[in-house]
Parts: structure tokens; C-alpha cells; sequence
């Protein structure tokens, strides 16, 4: 896996051993294509981070800052060792359960949110996809005009959640995009 573009394109990036599914550079380079201009001076939430592709391809690409949440210490060091070869700045780390985390949130607000959350193949994955677009304080965290990235199974139906809209989807094999606006 690599970052597709900007300062740091072609960086190869360490991704953290058998805890994540990093999204593909295919995916990855359909999703920051279709964001283009959105990316420059943004503020990125990437949360379900693993290796921290798509907050480090954002900062690459111009974005102001980015920041990591994962449960995970494999996660922490893969990001920090990624940060630091690709010598982007901007980028921070916080390490929680993304649920947890967004129960206290501080009063910060994203241009863009990335979540990719485990793919809903079974019931505890759909409920961690559906309480994740439940969940208030992820939409009360986007600005006016952001955009929530959501990375999802393609073959299981996107939860109903009355705080999103759906702007967009694209289907790249078994991996779902769907770009949300917030209700809120």
C-alpha cells in the first residue's frame, strides 16, 4: 500500500499485522479523486484509522490537519512510523474506541470525516455500522458542508440513519463508498 499523490505520493506505508483491511489504493484513488479540491486546508477525522492511509493521503494532498482514532497499539505505531517517513505534518494520533471517542468529543468540527469501520458481514459489525450513523456527536462534529466518507460491505444494505444524507455511492467490488452529508 502506498500513498497515491501529492507531497508524499509513492511513500510505501506499514500497515499494522492482521488487525485491518487497508482500503486499496483503487478505492483510495477513485475516493481523493472524486474530493479534489475539498482536501486543500482541511480538517480530516479519520476514524477506524489502522494503517492512517486515508488521513496521510489527505495531508499529502494539502490538508491542514488529520486526525488518527483507533483501539488499537499495532495502529498507533503504524501511523506514527508512517507519519513520520512521509514528514507530513499536521497529523495526531488518539488512541480509543471510535464509539467512546465520539461520546466525548471535544468541540472540534471536520471538513471531512473518513470511517471504515469492519465490514457489517455479521451482526456485530452491522450494529457497530449502525450505531456509528447514529451516533450525534459524529454528525454535531461535521462542518456545514462536509462530508462523512464511509467505507461499507457492498452487498449490506447502509443502515437508515435520519441524521445523513446520502450525496453519493460508487461500488468498487466488494467495497461500498458512500459520501454523507449531515442532517444536523
Amino acid at each position: 500500500m502506498r500513498i497515491i499523490a501529492g507531497e508524499a505520493g509513492s511513500l510505501r506505508l506499514s500497515v499494522p499485522p492482521s488487525i485491518t483491511r487497508p482500503t486499496t489504493d483503487r478505492v483510495r484513488e477513485a475516493m481523493f479523486s472524486s474530493l479534489g479540491e475539498r482536501l486543500i486546508k482541511a480538517e480530516v477525522l479519520d476514524l477506524f484509522a489502522g494503517s492512517g492511509s486515508l488521513g496521510i493521503e489527505s495531508l499529502s494532498r494539502g490538508a491542514n490537519s488529520a486526525l488518527f482514532v483507533d483501539k488499537s497499539s499495532a495502529a498507533d505505531k503504524a501511523i506514527e512510523a508512517n507519519l513520520r517517513s512521509s514528514r507530513l505534518e499536521g497529523g495526531r494520533f488518539v488512541r480509543r474506541d471510535v464509539l467512546s471517542y465520539l461520546s466525548t468529543i471535544p468541540e472540534e468540527h471536520f471538513d471531512l470525516i473518513f470511517a471504515d469501520p469492519p465490514y457489517a458481514r455479521d451482526e456485530d459489525t452491522a450494529t457497530l455500522l449502525a450505531a456509528l450513523l447514529e451516533h450525534e456527536e459524529l454528525a454535531k462534529a461535521l462542518k456545514p458542508d462536509g462530508l462523512l466518507v464511509l467505507e461499507s460491505f457492498a452487498k449490506a444494505p447502509l443502515p437508515d440513519s435520519p441524521l445523513w444524507n446520502v450525496a453519493k455511492e460508487k461500488v468498487y467490488g466488494k467495497t461500498r463508498v458512500s459520501y454523507l452529508t449531515s442532517n444536523s
